[in-house]
């Protein structure tokens, strides 16, 4: 059961590490995907196959299938605020600006969530927490950089993005209402599976998929990253922290996205890490502390 007072434990941090290298990927997926394929095509594709990876580990499982269409009602509903909505509005969001920018967008997730929430009267609005968000954000733009440069579109791409960064805070809200009991693989498998009917429609009135050429290997290549590993795998892991810590908590996951690409780039390739990254990390991680609120209950304890 998530904790009462908000707290995410040891473990649960480490998935949200884990969780954000996988969503991460998701806007290097997209980019290079979207030079072939158009936006909406792309979502339908990554759901679906997402959906395809996950239906042989639920069999596996032996996890039973919602019955009827009011056992499906909560994965429409997740799967609509989850999927459909920002997927579709991020990847369309990308086509106007840097992937970079839309991933300094989608940190606003976590101050749209306790918003949603303290309106829907689920949490309270704590000083405490949306003064950790704030400081996050401020984190990110100094970490990242705004890097924004005037071009056609581009406010619309912004908007586009923060429309999904919205959509993500209502998912928050109906995963803590309507998904209590559902196991974390199941969730995955049967949102997405939703997503897949729904984009499926979508993706055939706007773009006609069936008219298009066929992409290129590098094409398949990330849209079989993004579904397997920023979808297929990044969902089971998102919902066991939800069941564990939260759908607020969950969240904090966009703060720490650009931190570990950063931290990637500079362990894997290489990159060079500037000061301004590392200042930007530093107030991204005191912003999770602020968030966390132990480190400073300790703080008042000793003084």
């Amino acid at each position: 059961m998530p904790s009462s007072d908000n707290r995410i434990d040891a473990r649960d941090w480490l998935l949200l590490a884990v969780l954000s290298i996988l969503w991460g990927g998701s806007f290097f997926f997209n980019a290079a995907a979207l030079r072939e394929l158009p936006p909406l095509t792309l979502v339908f594709l990554r759901v679906a196959l997402g959906a395809a990876i996950l239906l042989p580990l639920l069999r596996m499982q032996g996890i039973g299938w919602p019955k009827g269409m009011t056992g499906w009602k909560p994965f429409v509903a997740i799967g609509l605020l989850n999927n459909v909505i920002p997927f579709s509005l991020i990847v369309i969001g990308q086509t106007f600006i840097p992937s970079g920018l839309a991933s300094i967008l989608n940190a606003t997730t976590p101050l749209f969530t306790v918003l949603v929430m303290a309106a829907a009267g689920e949490e309270t609005l704590h000083i405490r927490r949306v003064g950790g968000v704030t400081l996050g954000l401020v984190g990110v733009v100094i970490l990242r950089g705004w890097g924004i440069e005037t071009k056609p579109g581009q406010g619309l791409g912004i908007l586009l993005c923060l429309g999904g960064a919205l959509s993500y805070g209502f998912a928050a809200l109906a995963a803590r209402r309507l998904l209590k009991d559902s196991p974390p693989l199941g969730t995955a498998t049967f949102q997405l599976m939703a997503s897949t009917v729904m984009m499926a429609i979508v993706a055939g009135v706007v773009e006609q998929p069936w008219r298009l050429a066929m992409p290129g290997g590098m094409t398949w290549s990330a849209v079989l990253g993004l579904a397997a590993l920023s979808t297929a795998l990044a969902y089971i892991v998102f919902f066991q922290i939800v069941l564990r810590s939260g759908a607020s908590n969950v969240m904090l996951v966009t703060l720490l996205i650009p931190v570990t690409a950063i931290l990637l780039g500079g362990l894997v390739l290489g990159e060079p890490i500037s000061v301004r990254e590392i200042a930007g990390a530093i107030a991204i991680g005191s912003a999770l502390l602020v968030i966390d609120g132990r480190a400073l209950s300790l703080l008042r304890r000793s003084t």
